[in-house]
């Protein structure tokens, strides 16, 4: 079917901007792919056109990693609503990386009025997730160097407005626990449980603290950090299992005791952060589907382990991506999505 709006003249001017461009139809089959696109991409005019979004030709994800392109397509929401939408998304190049783009999307109409197609321009963001990556940081950097006294101040004026001190973040979740817990409880006194959970936990906070992010709790024999950077995520969770744990499992092992495994999952996406309690107690932490699903995917590492979700492996650098392989899906609980999860090679 031939649609007035993909003239000669069109064609040309929508291959000479920077932004990459496609229109579909309303069956989200791809008409026209720009040279920009190509560019971002890898993938080729041949490689694309005619085929549809929903057969995974750029196979993009939000910034949860939820799959878009199999029900929560924004396109589908601009055909359905008629109005534009603006949405950062990760799509997968050609090469297989992904990256974070800006996506802007609206409505073509004919001359009834009727949406018969929709256009699509997204432009790579990862300069300015960088930025950002990087002014956050600086800030936490900060917070260390303030005073006790003016961190005092600022926690009594958040505990005070506890109900509009809640905010979204892009975080990236660590999740840590100890591998037969109740098992080393059993054969172990109280006072050893403890001492090889301060143990483990001294180590784990050090290499958080290095790796420029916070420890936000800690439950039981599990512990749950947070990451500005994704990046930071990785190399805190593979310097723990693969320095810090093999040193403190010589030592124990030296002095007769049980050695110590663990597993650890991350996932990254957007979690509101805020204190949460009451007026006399409350704790700045982190909730959302992101952190319930970190911590599922903890569960499902292989001991002494780093499993990732597809959301984090998709705001990797490439010389750290590289260390991972592909380890399968796991379904979650009460939820529709399988999700793809990542292991980090020894």
């Amino acid at each position: 079917m031939k649609y007035e709006f993909l003239t000669e003249s069109a064609i040309n001017l929508l291959d000479t901007i920077f932004d990459g461009v496609y229109i579909v139809d309303n069956d989200r089959r791809i008409l026209f792919w720009n040279k920009a696109a190509e560019k971002l991409t890898g993938f080729t005019k041949d490689d694309v056109i005619g085929k549809h979004c929903r057969d995974d030709v750029l196979n993009h994800i939000d910034e949860n990693g939820n799959l878009l392109c199999k029900g929560k397509c924004p396109i589908l929401k601009v055909f359905k609503s008629g109005e534009s939408r603006s949405e950062k998304v990760y799509p997968l190049s050609k090469t297989g990386r992904r990256f974070p783009v800006q996506t802007n999307i609206s409505a073509i109409e004919d001359s009834k009025g009727e949406i018969v197609a929709a256009i699509e321009v997204f432009r790579d963001i990862s300069i300015v997730e960088d930025h950002r990556i990087l002014q956050e940081k600086f800030q936490n950097l900060i917070k260390k160097y303030v005073s006790t006294a003016t961190l005092r101040e600022v926690e009594t004026l958040i505990s005070s407005n506890i109900t509009t001190n809640v905010k979204q973040r892009d975080l990236s979740i660590l999740y840590l626990d100890v591998v037969g817990f109740t098992t080393f409880t059993e054969k172990n006194s109280s006072e050893d449980a403890v001492h090889m959970l301060n143990d483990l936990f001294g180590v784990c906070d050090v290499i958080t603290r290095e790796s420029l992010g916070d420890i936000d709790k800690f439950v039981g024999d599990a512990l749950m950090a947070t990451f500005v950077d994704a990046n930071d995520a990785v190399k805190a969770a593979d310097k723990i299992l693969n320095q810090a744990l093999p040193e403190l499992n010589r030592q124990r092992n030296e002095n007769g005791k049980d050695v110590i495994n663990i597993r650890v999952g991350i996932n990254s996406g957007i979690v509101l952060q805020g204190n949460i309690g009451t007026k006399d107690r409350s704790d700045l932490t982190v909730i959302g589907d992101v952190v319930n699903t970190a911590a599922r995917i903890e569960h499902a590492a292989e001991p002494d382990n780093l499993f990732i979700s597809e959301s984090t492996a998709a705001r990797l650098e490439e010389t750290v991506l590289s260390k991972f392989e592909p380890a399968g899906t796991i379904k979650l609980k009460g939820k529709s999505e399988i999700i793809k999860v990542f292991r980090l090679v020894k």
